[in-house]
């Protein structure tokens, strides 16, 4: 059981797509069967993959971070809410209280992220950008941390890591009000192969540490 729980996280993303793909072609009403569903034409590329690098998906999912087959039933549902927006799976969302200026959250985000040893690397305000530009735009600002050594921790373990290097909190206005927006991190402290521990705990610092100044920006907490 639990080879299986790793298996479905190490097909990751794939699995989610895949999933939907195969829900998609089955007729309302009856029963999922996978082997049909397996060798419809849309699965085949996917199937191929899989077929080709068996090897590497057993390995791969035998070397995966605790909580990773829950984190990707985590993303496969985020996945299906969004109606299909891999960006939905992949991010975390949440909604600022009313009351709470674009100033409120800057002053937070500054301020916790000095608590929490995290270093501020720039903002980008695309909207003031945008109406310099001549372009009518609702608020819409970057804001960009880091922990560099965490941060050099993690690319020397993965150069990929790099890509998702520095962590950002993006304020944008919406009809309903104002929203935050980040990177998933479960997704990528859980979702991984095995990090040595003393890495796992910076990087799950980091992860409490996005969290909480998401949850603090949009309450209005210090």
């Amino acid at each position: 059981m639990g080879f299986l729980r790793n298996l479905l996280a190490a097909v990751g993303l794939i699995a989610i797509v895949a999933g939907g793909v195969m829900w998609s072609q089955m007729p309302s009403g009856m029963p999922k069967l996978a082997l049909s569903m397996m060798t419809s034409p849309e699965m085949e590329p996917v199937m191929d993959a899989m077929g080709t690098h068996t090897d590497a998906i057993i390995g791969a999912a035998g070397n995966l971070e605790s909580g990773a087959a829950e984190t990707a039933a985590d993303l496969m549902k985020r996945w299906a809410e969004g109606g299909g927006d891999i960006a939905v799976a992949t991010t975390w969302a949440r909604k600022v209280d009313d009351g709470i200026t674009p100033e409120d959250i800057q002053l937070t985000l500054e301020s916790k992220a000095v608590e929490w040893g995290l270093k501020g690397v720039g903002s980008l305000p695309l909207s003031d950008e945008l109406q310099a530009r001549g372009m009518d735009s609702k608020y819409l600002k970057v804001y960009s941390f880091c922990n560099p050594v965490t941060a050099r921790h993690m690319v020397s373990y993965s150069p990929h890591m790099s890509a998702f290097l520095p962590c950002r909190i993006v304020v944008v206005e919406q009809e309903d009000g104002l929203w935050l927006y980040t990177l998933n991190m479960d997704m990528m402290v859980k979702m991984g192969r095995k990090l040595p521990p003393e890495l796992k705990q910076e990087a799950m610092k980091v992860r409490d540490t996005i969290w909480d100044m998401m949850e603090s920006a949009a309450t209005g907490g210090f």
